[in-house]
């Protein structure tokens, strides 16, 4: 049976998971029942919320192979990577710096628009690395980038489009070996591939609870501990300083629950996303005969599955599946923008394929009778509008 309209399938997991109902009930102990201010020293409320906290900083320390003094709490990625990056050009600013920084072509809005601001004020000099036609990195360019003498490498863990991931020890080692700072936003595979922090020599990682079935508003930005931030904001001085504000108790819970039922399922659960998103590209190119894959087919996310029909515009699928098929054009931060996706043009993809993009996430709890279903469905829509184009 198709689902309706109110309940469709979803295979936008990139865009934002469900957050996973163990993790759900924690939250809402701490909303109604174990609440507290962290901050609050003077009662045993303030002590359970305190040590709630730590709890939670050490399953982020854990799944990341980080410190738990490394771990700052934010609203989410797009708040940890201005702080990452802001944070760091106040402070090389006050030394008179004017800061360089590169960043790949592909890298999320979150990085790109905020170098870009920033490069318009006048304040940076800014680096494009480019990615291929798979979205994958020249490390070598990489390396003359940082030999340069830049002050920020900022590479992403894995694209949030066409999932590509990239070889975040090697890129680490590169960045250490000219002393160059590396941020990674590692939003879209925390959770997912295993990430050594402290091991390969990362500076600064950023990560969001809702992308790996933890709740919205809450994320942490990982910091080595000799690495120097100025705060964006100010206010009580928690969190060192660096991120004042009460303490989002519930959230910062959900986030630490979220992270320790990924280190304990994350091998096992990737597996099977894997094997889901292989049948479902093997039933839809069997249908679909001019089927594009895009991204790097042999290193991606397991959950992704970036596609192009050439010549059919992506809206007209959109608009014929969206009632019981939740999928997307491109990164959900840039919905509602008609202008193309920025990383299908890094990497030089033809306009057909580019404007007949759709990418599909599948995620833990995507069952095999939604695959069998999504592929119906897309197929049954391609065939409908070359009928109407032909």
């Amino acid at each position: 049976m198709l689902r309706s309209s109110s309940h469709p399938i979803y295979l936008d997991f990139h865009a934002t998971t469900p957050t996973d109902t163990r993790v759900a009930q924690k939250v809402l102990n701490y909303m109604t029942e174990s609440f507290g201010n962290a901050s609050s020293i003077d009662h045993v409320v303030g002590d359970r919320a305190e040590a709630a906290v730590k709890a939670a900083t050490h399953h982020v320390a854990d799944l990341v192979g980080a410190t738990p003094r490394d771990i700052l709490f934010t609203s989410g990625a797009t708040e940890s990577l201005n702080l990452a990056i802001q944070g760091t050009v106040q402070h090389l600013e006050q030394s008179g710096t004017k800061p360089c920084v590169a960043i790949s072509t592909v890298e999320h809005k979150a990085v790109f628009d905020t170098c870009a601001a920033l490069h318009k004020q006048g304040r940076i000099e800014l680096i494009h690395i480019p990615v291929d036609t798979q979205a994958r990195l020249d490390l070598g360019q990489l390396e003359q980038a940082c030999a340069s003498g830049i002050h920020l490498l900022c590479i992403m863990a894995a694209n949030n489009e066409v999932g590509t991931l990239y070889p975040m020890e090697k890129i680490a080692a590169i960045a250490q070996s000219y002393q160059v700072p590396f941020l990674c936003d590692a939003s879209q595979a925390v959770g997912k591939i295993p990430i050594q922090f402290n091991e390969w020599g990362i500076t600064m990682l950023a990560l969001s609870a809702h992308k790996l079935y933890g709740p919205q508003g809450v994320g942490a930005l990982v910091v080595r501990r000799d690495h120097r931030l100025e705060p964006l904001l100010y206010g009580g001085g928690q969190q060192k300083g660096l991120r004042p504000g009460t303490l989002n108790l519930p959230g910062i819970v959900g986030l630490g629950e979220a992270c320790r039922l990924r280190a304990e399922e994350m091998a096992v659960d990737e597996v099977e996303i894997g094997k889901k998103r292989d049948r479902l590209q093997s039933l839809l190119q069997s249908q679909i005969s001019d089927l594009v894959i895009n991204g790097d087919p042999q290193n991606r996310l397991a959950g992704n599955l970036h596609v192009s029909i050439p010549g059919i515009p992506n809206s007209a699928i959109i608009a014929r599946v969206r009632h019981r098929l939740a999928i997307s054009t491109g990164s959900a931060c840039s919905s509602g923008v008609e202008a193309p996706s920025h990383v299908l043009r890094a990497m030089g993809l033809a306009e057909p394929v580019v404007e007949g993009a759709l990418r599909i996430g599948l995620g833990k709890f995507s069952t095999d009778d939604d695959i069998h279903q999504a592929a119906e469905i897309l197929t049954k829509a391609v065939q409908a509008v070359k009928q109407v184009m032909a």
